[in-house]
């Protein structure tokens, strides 16, 4: 089935929503060269957090600078990395004399193109480090960390550096702190249909209308069965069990046990409704509360898309002292903002 898009020129896509999302922020973003932005007031000093990706994913990643998140991000064409320059403008941008970090999804094209762009950097003698996010259970197993993809666990932990970044004395600090951020999170996705290529109208993927694609990345990229359509009940603790089986055999992490207190994200990655979002939910709960984890916050919504695509994710980030103090303190974005403290706090 084609999806009507209501836009101008396919091949202009992914700059005209850049200088829209610019105009969504009021004054709180500058664009930035030819496809970048970042906050239009970056403290002298302060250790930069650069985040990006492709376009099409809205509003992420793009949607995640703001107060007290992200200081900038590159935008890449819909669904492709920011090439180099893209990356060498957004990082001049924010870059304030003591170190910009890099935090993106471990994707080759972006790890290609934001490696070159910090080299370019570091030219112009800004110091530049990387940690690559790779939440996605069902892409590696925890012993091959580093070839996992990044999905909707970017959302809590760009929100935690972020926060993290706004009192950080060095580079080195902000980067230890983002990669424990990342050890803590991980992710399952499923996908029900595919989303479409703006350009084009054509989808991403095919997948049987009978069968739910169980692990599958954001792209559509494989995942680890397909399953039939089933229940709501019937999938949440199966996508749950996976997340719970990888941090027991994670060697890095600890066991989620009793007693441990997590952030838990749900995520639609584009059409599935908050209905199906809360009625998953509803079931995740049940089940993180018969084995003693304590929710300590909830996030419920869009944030991680794929145009239509229609699926849903879970994330969970184990939470030690120094996270739930990160995760406490306020911030604002077009893409996820949070007042003081939690949600029943």
């Amino acid at each position: 089935m084609s999806h009507k898009k209501l836009i101008n020129d396919p091949l202009k896509v992914a700059n005209e929503l850049v200088e829209g999302l610019v105009e969504a922020y009021n004054g709180d973003c500058v664009h930035v060269g030819q496809r970048s932005l970042a906050l239009q007031h970056i403290p002298d000093g302060k250790v930069a957090l650069l985040v990006g990706g492709g376009s099409g994913h809205e509003p992420i990643y793009h949607g995640l600078v703001g107060r007290n998140l992200a200081d900038g991000a590159a935008c890449g064409d819909i669904f492709a990395a920011p090439p180099p320059d893209i990356v060498l403008e957004a990082t001049q941008a924010v870059n304030k004399g003591n170190g910009v970090l890099y935090l993106y999804g471990n994707y080759a094209g972006d790890v290609m193109n934001f490696d070159i762009g910090a080299e370019l950097a570091a030219d112009e003698g800004v110091n530049v480090r990387t940690v690559l996010i790779w939440d996605d259970v069902c892409s590696a197993p925890p012993t091959q960390k580093d070839k996992r993809r990044g999905i909707a666990g970017l959302v809590p932990i760009v929100k935690l550096v972020g926060a993290a970044s706004q009192t950080a004395k060095t580079l080195d600090e902000l980067e230890a702190f983002a990669k424990k951020a990342v050890l803590f999170t991980r992710s399952v996705g499923v996908s029900m249909s595919p989303g479409s290529i703006p350009a084009t109208g054509k989808p991403t993927f095919d997948i049987d209308p009978a069968k739910i694609g169980l692990g599958m990345g954001i792209h559509g990229e494989p995942g680890v069965a397909e399953i039939p359509m089933t229940t709501a009940d019937d999938l949440t603790p199966r996508m749950l069990d996976l997340i719970f089986e990888d941090f027991e055999k994670d060697d890095e992490v600890e066991a989620l046990k009793a007693g441990d207190e997590i952030l838990f994200f749900v995520n639609s990655l584009g059409s599935t409704t908050m209905m199906e979002l809360l009625i998953a939910l509803r079931k995740a709960r049940q089940v993180l509360n018969e084995k003693g984890i304590r929710t300590y916050d909830v996030i419920v919504g869009p944030l991680v898309t794929c145009q239509e695509m229609s699926g849903i994710s879970f994330s969970i980030t184990k939470l030690d002292d120094e996270l739930k103090q990160a995760w406490d303190l306020p911030c604002q974005s077009i893409c996820f903002s949070k007042m003081e403290g939690r949600y029943g706090g």
